[in-house]
C-alpha cells in the first residue's frame, strides 16, 4: 500500500513528522509482506498442473485395480465352471 502524498501530509499534520514517518514505514512494510503472500498466475498454473497429475495417477491406479478385480472374478468363474 503506497500512501499518496496528500495522505502522508495529512498524517504528518495530525501526528507530527516523526510519528507519521514511523507509521508510514510500518504500513509500507505490512504492504510488502502482504504482497509476498499473493499467488501469481504461474503459482496457480503450477498448482493446477500438480493437481491434474495427482488426479490422473489416482485414476490410473483405480482403473488398474478395477481391471485386476474383473480379471480375478472372470478367472474364478472360469475355474468354477470347469
Amino acid at each position: 500500500m503506497t500512501l499518496l502524498f496528500d495522505d502522508s501530509k495529512k498524517l504528518e499534520k495530525a501526528l507530527g513528522e516523526e510519528a507519521a514517518g514511523v507509521l508510514i514505514k510500518i504500513l509500507e512494510n505490512q504492504d510488502a509482506e502482504a504482497k509476498k503472500e499473493l499467488a501469481t498466475k504461474a503459482d496457480l498454473e503450477r498448482s493446477l498442473r500438480e493437481l491434474t497429475l495427482r488426479l490422473e495417477y489416482r485414476l490410473t491406479l483405480s482403473l488398474g485395480a478395477i481391471a485386476a478385480s474383473a480379471i480375478g472374478i472372470v478367472a474364478a468363474i472360469v475355474k468354477f465352471i470347469s
